[in-house]
């Protein structure tokens, strides 16, 4: 249906409605804008919040544990989602809210224009009423005039005591405002014939194009409406492809959590490599009271037959890993000797490459100096010597699966057999007889008077 024929008269509550519509619009745009808001602080909580459950340790310290390991990749996971979010906000910012702005802007100046064009055809026609209104009071003063002087003229006629001069001047005057009249008639039918057509062409020229033009724009309006509900959906739309796949790598996380694994990792993690301790044996101090102070014995030495303490108990060395139970000595220095050699091996690599392109310029001196190669190779080659030396002083550190570990108990006397030779293990006998590896460093030595010497464990 058509605003101009339908709505011919209703130009002010056009006027009105297409006002409402810029601000349902504009409306909507805040809306919009506040909904990206919320995206883009949804996002910034999320990536915090990630941010607040990573991990800030070494590497070395990071837990190993398959449950550790997949809550980090559900935050990393969580974290890509937070982008997703950004995405929305982003994209509804440009494609939806800039969009509807710049559109109302576009809007606001095109209803001012066609408001502008139907006030000034009211004004138009307004001006035409006037004049032809104006000159329809004139007629009609003129006409009353005229009537006035008939009836003066005809009460003078009939008058016989009226001179003649009084009478001609009575016609005179009657003949005046009937031309008067004449011309204010032909003058208002001349202004009412010009208003009816200019009211013609308002009505059903003017009025429904400006009419139509406004309906025009408002139904773009709506239109751009809908389009822009459309884009917001889609916005949402496009991400979720992403966001299931976020979704699906936090379930394949959950999925990943071994509980059996956890368990060997703990295992491996704290295994000393120490066997369970013994039976105590059975302690005779009966025994004591036939022995002299002099008796190389493997009880506890009196003072006067024990030196001061030669070595006491210092915080252990952690270039050697000396500081750590046998078995997990044994894997930091593994860990350590497979490091060097991916170091050795780049090394190798880059002498082979080096040795290459020396030859290459040996053969084709255009190309380079051989020379200028050398410096580069000597100190790769020292690099290897280096690493090799590392190498071999980890795997002389390197204690072997087999090798035993003696179990003590406080204030247990051991025999020393073998010194530390700077591994941290000292080899002692017990006086059973066993012997095995002991930590020096939970070890305090004496030396006794007619003895070689003991270890008292502490």
């Amino acid at each position: 249906m058509a605003w101009g024929t339908e709505l011919w008269d209703q130009f002010e509550n056009l006027d009105k409605h297409t006002q409402w519509g810029i601000d349902f619009l504009e409306r909507y745009a805040k809306f919009v804008k506040e909904r990206l808001e919320i995206e883009q602080t949804y996002a910034k909580q999320l990536r915090n919040l990630v941010k607040k459950y990573c991990p800030k340790r070494s590497k070395d310290d990071e837990p190993r544990f398959s449950s550790c390991l997949s809550f980090y990749s559900i935050l990393n996971e969580l974290n890509d989602y937070a982008g997703q979010r950004e995405v929305v906000a982003e994209e509804m910012g440009h494609n939806v809210y800039g969009e509807l702005m710049r559109y109302s802007q576009d809007l606001k100046s095109e209803r001012k224009h066609h408001l502008q064009e139907g006030r000034k055809a009211q004004q138009y026609l307004d001006q035409c009423w006037k004049h032809m209104d104006n000159s329809k009071k004139k007629f009609e003063r003129e006409c009353k005039e005229a009537e006035k002087s008939q009836i003066s003229y005809d009460r003078l006629d009939n008058d016989i005591n009226a001179t003649k001069s009084e009478v001609e001047k009575a016609k005179s005057q009657l003949y005046l405002r009937t031309h008067s009249a004449d011309e204010s008639k032909n003058e208002y039918a001349a202004q009412l014939q010009n208003f009816n057509g200019e009211q013609w062409k308002h009505f059903n020229v003017a009025i429904p194009q400006i009419f139509k033009n406004l309906q025009d724009m408002d139904e773009r309006r709506t239109v751009k409406l809908g389009e822009t509900y459309r884009s917001f959906a889609d916005v949402e739309r496009r991400v979720v492809p992403i966001i299931s796949k976020c979704l699906e790598g936090m379930v394949t996380a959950a999925k990943a959590v071994d509980q059996r694994k956890d368990s060997a990792i703990v295992v491996e993690s704290f295994k000393s490599g120490f066997e369970p301790p013994g039976d105590f044996p059975f302690e005779d101090y009966s025994q004591n009271l036939s022995r002299t102070g002099s008796d190389n014995t493997i009880s506890t030495p009196k003072n006067e037959g024990v030196v001061n303490v030669l070595m006491r108990f210092q915080a252990p060395s952690l270039e050697d890993f000396s500081h750590l139970p046998p078995e997990q000595r044994r894997k930091r220095l593994q860990a350590r000797i497979d490091e060097l050699s991916k170091e050795l091996q780049k090394e190798v690599d880059q002498r082979d490459a080096l040795n290459k392109m020396k030859d290459v310029y040996e053969k084709n001196p255009q190309m380079g100096d051989p020379q200028s190669l050398q410096p580069k190779i000597s100190e790769t080659m020292c690099n290897m010597e280096k690493l090799r030396s590392e190498i071999h002083k980890n795997e002389v550190s390197l204690p072997s699966q087999n090798e035993g570990t003696l179990l003590m108990k406080e204030d247990d006397v051991l025999y020393i057999i073998e010194e530390d030779k700077g591994d941290g293990w000292t080899r002692a006998r017990k006086q059973s007889g066993e012997e095995g590896y002991v930590p020096t460093s939970y070890v305090e030595i004496a030396m006794e008077k007619n003895s070689k010497g003991a270890v008292t464990y502490i």
